[in-house]
């Protein structure tokens, strides 16, 4: 008897921990505790702002202790907190960290929405930061007032900041304590913010030299560089190479033999700057990217010595992602299932099938977001065929709409019956951003599309899918699913690491991003707007979509390198010269909205290019998505299948339009409502798509592109089409006032391209265009050979001085 009352006592003491940890877990009593620190916070704020103000006229009557405070209602202060507040304010500020007490409020707003679960900042690193800084302002204060002899009430740092300040001053002076505090605020900078290390490097790096030869004469000249180099870092990544430097003075660019001993051309250059009462620097690092070869070299053979990598991302360092805060959380809170739903729904499985003289031996169910999946094991001896005919009847008897039978499901030995939720739950966008699945993921491109039926987080990498075909009815939520791709790879990767090339016949659905243009958009040189919708523009940009796959082939070619991923390795670890044409090449997504009315419009002249594109475009970081709403086999022909191994299909209307999508019926039986399956190889998968609304896209954008971003869009190469072309007959006597020195980059890098010509003299290609139709005329360079560059005709300068002086 004795032992079972101790068993129940230990049970209830068990049970009453059980029912203490769940609560102190619980939401309640998180909202309760957040509500107090926001409310408390806000009350302390008001006191200490007030105390500032009329600390002095209270200041005598906060003499009495607490008690007496409190209990004498005679007693009137002039605090707007009343007599607590007026007394927190002396407590805190004065004989606490002084003026610095103003963070302990930062502190309580910033712990109120911790337990919102709404963060607004990195709270553990932001809570020490705080402290630290709480400390510091407090002991600089302290120090302040010891040289400063003040009768005021208010003690800038606190009776803690004061009295720390005159121990340290006894122990290490008055010099030695300003030293640590010095010492100490460059700590805190330095581990609060990521960038102070690169700043500091970009503050004290100095300037270069540039060394020149001159080749007329044979005298070696010393030009000291006036730009500061960050702005010679920025020319080179806007134009992807670094610019041969001449001295216009001459007739052809300077040019060092790196084989030449350095301790010579050192030795030369301090003489000459001696000579020219100039103050010779040794920057050998500046001096060797300056530096180029006659002789041939190859790509392997390349290294610049340089203390780091090349970082893609400096051009914008400040850039910021977007924050989650920026999506609205749309789930309603009472989706759940109840267990009342699932019994009716299990009884009614095992009755409809027991009439069929069919028996189960384990039923179970998993709640998804807006499906349940009930599996059930048969008995021996039952044919699946005989269940999976059933279909109908099984969705009569639980008067569902959408009943869908996997059978089996591959892997798990069970045959699966998807039954709609009575009340589904929305997937918003922000819960699946905001998931430790999406966060900490390192693929290349990764999109995250909704939860699956096991509630799980659905995330693909579109680098290994590698393109995506998008279809479905109208309505059913395609371009809700385009918006998601979109986000989720605008939430994750860099303005330099990735472009998006939008073609949208319909003119409306993909306006929203025209505003990041000059961040993470790529278009025709001679394109006004970003979003591409004319049926013209749309072949010719896919034309230049696949002259930018071939002109990176040959650049992986000459690196050696098997992919886009190798390839920028290389290029970052800086084994490969940008002189040689090499550069960082970032991510280019292709999404095509209404594809049928594309193909009802230009037909092959638009299935060509993507098929090439789908065929070879994966290696070197070119991928589509295509979305259309008719999935019939005119539009979906076997060439875009047969490229396009991963396909969403939302709800269609019909089995054919779903055996042309997945190869497989299912599609027709979905909800609609972002409902969806998924096929990546022969495996299907059903996800809800997280739902994304206008106004959210358009606070991501705006975050975006209130940032600083590159001068222009990614320009695309151009593209010349079958009815445009060179002009032969072009009046040469009217010349461009830039056609001569277009003539001699053209010569000096002896490659004819209108896109070099826009880069380096900063103007439009139309007017490029016309000075390459000019250079043809003159003789100077060959005529248009599709996606390849120009032959340049003219092999030296000197064969082009006499040419441009006989004009």
């Amino acid at each position: 008897m004795a032992k079972k009352t101790k068993r129940k006592q230990t049970t209830n003491k068990a049970s009453k921990l059980t029912g203490l940890k769940s609560f102190l877990t619980g939401e309640k009593f998180k909202y309760t505790v957040g509500l107090f620190l926001l409310v408390f916070g806000l009350y302390l704020l008001i006191a200490f702002i007030s105390f500032l103000f009329t600390g002095h006229a209270d200041h005598s009557k906060l003499d009495l202790s607490w008690r007496e405070l409190l209990a004498n209602t005679d007693i009137k202060v002039h605090n707007k907190a009343g007599k607590t507040g007026a007394y927190l304010g002396e407590a805190i500020i004065n004989r606490g960290f002084g003026l610095a007490s103003f963070l302990l409020v930062f502190m309580l707003v910033i712990s109120a929405f911790q337990f919102f679960n709404r963060p607004l900042v990195k709270y553990w690193r932001s809570m020490v930061l705080a402290f630290v800084s709480m400390l510091w302002i407090s002991l600089f204060l302290g120090l302040v007032l010891m040289s400063i002899n003040t009768e005021s009430f208010l003690y800038l740092g606190g009776e803690n900041g004061y009295f720390l300040a005159v121990w340290l001053s006894s122990l290490v002076g008055y010099v030695g304590t300003f030293f640590l505090l010095v010492c100490s605020l460059f700590l805190i900078i330095l581990f609060s913010f990521d960038n102070f290390i690169p700043w500091l490097k970009q503050v004290f790096r100095k300037r270069e030299t540039v060394v020149e030869e001159a080749v007329a004469t044979g005298e070696a000249k010393v030009q000291a560089e006036v730009e500061p180099e960050e702005n010679i870092s920025k020319v080179i990544d806007e134009n992807d190479t670094i610019e041969t430097i001449f001295d216009p003075d001459e007739e052809q660019p300077v040019a060092l033999d790196n084989s030449l001993d350095r301790e010579k051309i050192q030795e030369n250059v301090r003489e000459q700057l001696a000579a020219k009462e100039v103050e010779p620097e040794e920057d050998k690092e500046g001096l060797e990217m300056t530096v180029e070869k006659v002789e041939e070299e190859t790509n392997e053979n390349y290294t610049q010595e340089a203390t780091e990598d090349y970082d893609p991302t400096l051009d914008l360092s400040n850039y910021q992602f977007p924050s989650v805060d920026l999506l609205d959380d749309h789930s309603s809170g009472n989706a759940e299932v109840s267990n009342d739903e699932l019994i009716t729904n299990k009884n009614k499985i095992v009755e409809t099938l027991r009439n069929y003289k069919i028996e189960i031996t384990k039923i179970r169910a998993t709640i998804g977001p807006t499906i349940t999946l009930y599996e059930i094991v048969p008995a021996p001896g039952v044919r699946i065929a005989k269940i999976k005919n059933l279909e109908d009847d099984i969705a009569l008897s639980l008067a569902a709409l959408g009943i869908r039978i996997i059978a089996p499901i591959p892997g798990r030995g069970t045959i699966g019956i998807e039954v709609p939720n009575q009340q589904p739950e929305i997937v918003s966008m922000r819960s699946i951003i905001s998931s430790k699945k999406f966060q900490e993921s390192t693929a290349e491109l990764p999109v995250v599309l909704g939860k699956t039926i096991s509630n799980e987080t659905f995330l693909i990498d579109l680098a290994k899918m590698p393109h995506i075909l998008v279809a479905g009815a109208t309505g059913q939520g395609k371009s809700v699913g385009l918006n998601a791709i979109i986000t989720s790879l605008l939430y994750k990767k860099h303005p330099s690491q990735l472009k998006f090339v939008l073609i949208d016949p319909k003119k409306v659905e993909m306006s929203l991003y025209s505003t990041i243009e000059k961040h993470f958009l790529a278009k025709l040189p001679d394109d006004e707007e970003p979003i591409i919708t004319d049926i013209q523009k749309v072949k010719y940009t896919l034309n230049s979509v696949n002259i930018e796959m071939d002109t990176r082939y040959d650049l992986l070619k000459k690196a050696h390198a098997r992919n886009i991923k190798e390839y920028n390795k290389k290029f970052i670890s800086r084994r490969l010269n940008p002189e040689k044409g090499h550069r960082y090449l970032p991510y280019i997504v292709v999404v095509i909205d209404e594809f049928a009315d594309l193909i009802m419009t230009a037909g092959k002249e638009v299935e060509l290019p993507i098929a090439r594109i789908a065929q070879l475009a994966r290696a070197v970081g070119i991928h589509m998505i295509i979305a259309t709403q008719r999935p019939s086999t005119n539009i979906i022909t076997g060439v875009i299948k047969a490229n396009f191994p991963s396909r969403i299909a939302f709800k269609v209307a019909s089995m054919i339009d779903s055996r042309t999508i997945l190869d497989t019926p299912g599609a027709n039986q979905l909800i609609g409502k972002g409902d969806m399956l998924i096929a990546t190889g022969s495996h299907i998968t059903r996800v809800q798509c997280a739902f994304v609304d206008t106004p959210e896209v358009e606070r991501v954008c705006e975050h975006i592109s209130g940032q600083q971003g590159y001068p222009t869009a990614f320009l695309l190469p151009e593209y010349v089409g079958e009815d445009e072309g060179g002009a032969l007959d072009t009046d040469l006597s009217n010349r461009d006032e830039l056609f001569n020195d277009a003539a001699r980059i053209i010569v000096v890098n002896q490659m004819g391209s209108t896109s070099m010509i826009q880069r380096k003299f900063s103007i439009g290609y139309n007017r490029a265009g016309r000075i390459m139709d000019q250079l043809e005329a003159a003789g100077i360079v060959g005529p248009s050979e599709g996606s390849k560059a120009r032959q340049v005709l003219v092999q030296d300068e000197y064969s082009l001085e006499q040419l441009l002086n006989g004009l």
